[in-house]
Formats: C-alpha cells, structure tokens, sequence
C-alpha cells in the first residue's frame, strides 16, 4: 500500500484530516500530494507534513495512482470536465462528495473510471471518524483494501454494497454529528437557564456525552436499549426526562430527520 502515491484535489479539512491519518500511521510523506487553487492552505499542509504540492490539478493527477476528489459537490463536473489525464484506465478515483453517483463520474470524464465513493465525517479530524464506502463496478478488491488502509488511518469505516445505502450513511454518521451538537445545545442553554454558566454546563455536557459514547462502545454485546434501561431508575429523575422526551415525539422527530437527510440526498443526485 505504502508505494502507492496519493493526490488529495482539494486542501480542505477533511484532505487535511485523512492526510494527517495517513501520516501518523506511518505513510511516506513524498507519496502524498495535495493540489488546491490557493496557496496558503498547500504551504500549511508542507510546513506541517512536508508532503508534495501543486497549484496544478492536472500534474498532481497524473502523478499519482490514487486520487481523492475533495471538492465541493457543485464545482465537481467542471473541475473533472478541465482535466488532462494521461493513462486514466490506470488510476483510482475516490469520491468525498456528497449526493453524486458513481456513474456521474463516468459522464464527467467520459469514461469508465474506477470510482470508491467515501462519505467521511468531521470527527476524522480527530482520527475518530466514521465513513461509510462504496466500491462502483470495476474496483479491484486490492484497490478496495488500499481505500480502506487510508480511510482506517481517520477512523472506523463500513463498506456497503449497495450505493443507495451510501445515503443512509450520510443520514446516521456523515451528518449526525450535528445532530448531537444541536442536542448538547439545547442541553447547555437549559442548563444556564437554571443558573450554569456557560462553561459549567458546557463541561458537564460535553463530558457526559463523550462518556456515554465511550459506554456504548465498550459495551458491544448491551443493546443501545438495555444501556438506556441501566441508566433509568423507574420514578426517578432520568426517568422524568426519558418519558418527556418521548411525550414530546422525540424518535418522530429523530425518524423524519434521518428521512428527510436522505431525501435531501436524493435531490441532490439529480442535480449534479
């Protein structure tokens, strides 16, 4: 895997997060090259990997075997319609873009590329990421393996086999992480309703729901039910929140979110 070479298109936060994966697990930093218009976020990305860089798009794709396309889903078809690849058929392309299909791909470089499409999410940044992968017609399963050793380096990652699934990982993992942050907020402004502070409740909350993850993955054989029950003394106090929380439609609520995620999703496959 380690001789393989990888251009990241794209310098953005989650480039940089899979890049720093990579580098702490051990990948030589010359086999990494990152392209991106702006100069200031490559010179960032040297000063702290000492990786390769270009503001050419086309040098750093034929230099590499493996290419991840991190770029906004709407600046996807005209960056890849703007290249000049040589040896295409030989290249492995990665996609970090929501909502695009993988047979897009074929139309926007007008052949049929080998394409992965990864859904990451922010906690790779800090190497606990969750990403969800999906391998189109073509991708070799030593290709797959090598997609998985760099996606491993950010964290946990789930190969699925249809690519409709690919949309349900977005709604669980890609974008839950803001579902738990608007939660946590909710949480914080009731606390200092009751006469927190900011950063008291801030402290309590954050450090709970870390060690309430922390419990669910340490436990891989309780139920998410049976670690709730565990918690919820009948008449107690969590019991008076629990029993609120599902007066008020929380799992209705939760329900149409992850639905209307997907949807979301969906559309998004038409317009691109």
């Amino acid at each position: 895997m380690q001789s393989q070479k990888i251009a990241f298109i794209g310098a953005g936060n989650m480039s940089r997060s899979i890049i720093n994966g990579l580098i702490s697990n051990g990948y030589p930093c010359d086999h990494i090259m990152a392209s991106n218009p702006s100069q200031g976020k490559l010179d960032a990305l040297q000063a702290e990997h000492n990786i390769l860089i270009t503001n050419s798009n086309n040098d750093a794709i034929n230099w590499a075997d493996i290419i991840v396309l991190s770029v906004k889903p709407q600046m996807m078809e005209a960056m890849c319609q703007s290249l000049a690849i040589d040896d295409i058929d030989s290249k492995l392309f990665v996609t970090l873009a929501a909502g695009i299909p993988s047979a897009r791909y074929h139309d926007y470089f007008n052949t049929n590329v080998s394409i992965v499409r990864v859904m990451p999410n922010t906690p790779s940044l800090l190497g606990l990421g969750m990403s969800g992968l999906f391998a189109a017609k073509g991708v070799s399963d030593t290709q797959k393996a090598d997609i998985g050793s760099i996606m491993n380096a950010v964290g946990e990652i789930l190969w699925v086999d249809d690519e409709k699934h690919i949309d349900s990982v977005t709604a669980c993992s890609g974008s839950s992480p803001a579902y738990f942050f608007l939660m946590m907020e909710y949480m914080q402004k009731s606390a200092m309703a009751m006469g927190l502070t900011e950063q008291e409740a801030r402290l309590l909350i954050e450090q709970a729901a870390l060690g309430a993850s922390q419990m669910v993955k340490q436990n891989q054989d309780v139920s998410l039910s049976e670690l709730r029950k565990q918690v919820t003394s009948k008449g107690g106090t969590t019991h008076a929140a629990i029993e609120t929380l599902k007066a008020q439609g929380l799992e209705k609520c939760m329900d149409a979110a992850m639905n209307n995620a997907v949807a979301r999703a969906d559309e998004m496959a038409k317009e691109f």
